[in-house]
């Protein structure tokens, strides 16, 4: 495991590599709102990709490098995260295809990038559809406009919503709530298989 401080222009943010042996993909993965990256979906993704033999890099925005627990505006985090993924492409996983992911908040900035970053694929834990209470407000374009397949786990009582799937977005509902503790290991098979199958055609 490797720890790399990464500058951006809202600052350092911080990313943690968990190589495969034998890596073909490389996945970026952020983590929630006020949460870090040791959040218990964002580790078991992260071993379930390596055992599939693909890059893991945890990414920490500059705002909770800086220990703040309120999250910066939407634009700031997008544009942080590409500057990590530029950085990490380039100089550490020599230009293999990229998937793109995160929990909640992270899986937001995941989708609104992925079309800037021509990612190959985007994984979704716990994507948050609307704050709870709140259906109207409804974040489900996010998910819509991504136009490479993607995965979402999602809790069966997760009160912050359950997405539609789509023609190749998957929707992967499992025992629990928006923390997705419940079911690790259901995490683990879902993510492990979906990558095997969506980067078979790039490798």
């Amino acid at each position: 495991m490797t720890r790399l401080e990464i500058d951006t222009v809202h600052g350092p943010a911080r990313a943690e590599l968990h190589c495969a042996e034998e890596g073909v993909a490389a996945l970026l993965l952020g983590h929630g709102a006020g949460g870090g990256i040791d959040a218990p979906d964002l580790v078991a993704a992260t071993r379930a990709a390596q055992a599939a033999g693909v890059h893991v890099a945890l990414v920490e925005q500059p705002y909770r490098v800086a220990g703040r627990r309120a999250p910066a505006p939407a634009n700031q985090l997008d544009t942080a995260w590409l500057t990590v993924a530029e950085e990490l492409s380039g100089r550490w996983f020599d230009d293999l295809p990229m998937v793109f992911g995160g929990r909640s908040s992270g899986a937001r900035v995941a989708c609104r990038t992925a079309a800037a970053a021509q990612v190959a694929a985007v994984l979704c834990l716990a994507f948050p559809l609307h704050p709870p209470g709140k259906p109207e407000k409804t974040r489900q374009a996010e998910l819509d406009a991504v136009e490479v397949p993607a995965l979402i786990v999602q809790g069966e009582r997760d009160p912050f919503g359950r997405p539609e799937a789509g023609n190749h977005h998957e929707l992967v509902l499992l025992d629990g709530d928006h923390s997705l503790r419940a079911d690790l290991d259901g995490i683990a098979r879902a993510t492990g298989e979906w990558l095997g199958r969506v980067l078979r055609p790039l490798v």
